[in-house]
């Protein structure tokens, strides 16, 4: 079986609880994208087209820092990556994360969450950025998807 890691960002805890489902689902290791400068209330409000989460959505060169770094990504074949659907696609602090590593021969899966905006071309972006890597289209979860939905889908990919 391969070896899977979640990776995920959450600006409110949505993803969070997703992503630790579906980790413990399929036995995988977990890693929070944490950004060096965390995003407030007001730096989410997107119908403020100043507020910074608008700001860097706007940009797509925009790379938001990150916190830390996964130790060792080379132990992974598998890397899910999961996020909140911000302006129908992947927040560009992912963009940061997908530039990071060397995810050559390793596979890539999106997953996110939102009210109800699809995943987009996330898994096109995400696969233009982590050159080399087989990235999928992913899927947009709901909020309270069960750890055997996650399980399901996920086991197509490890």
């Amino acid at each position: 079986m391969a070896k899977a890691l979640v990776a995920y960002f959450s600006a409110s805890g949505v993803t969070e609880k997703l992503a630790k489902n579906l980790a413990g689902a399929i036995g995988a290791d977990i890693f929070e994208i944490v950004p060096e400068q965390i995003y407030t209330d007001a730096d989410l409000n997107w119908q403020d087209p100043n507020s910074r989460s608008s700001v860097e959505m706007k940009d797509r060169s925009c790379r938001p820092a990150i916190s830390s770094k996964v130790e060792n990504m080379a132990q992974y074949d598998v890397i899910f990556v999961g996020f909140p659907v911000w302006w129908y696609r992947e927040p560009s602090i992912i963009d940061t994360f997908a530039e990071g590593y060397d995810f050559s021969g390793k596979t890539i899966v999106p997953f996110a969450t939102s009210g109800s905006s699809g995943i987009g071309e996330s898994g096109m972006n995400i696969g233009n950025l982590a050159k080399d890597a087989h990235v999928f289209e992913g899927r947009r979860f709901a909020a309270g998807a069960s750890a055997e939905e996650l399980k399901a889908w996920a086991e197509e990919y490890l």
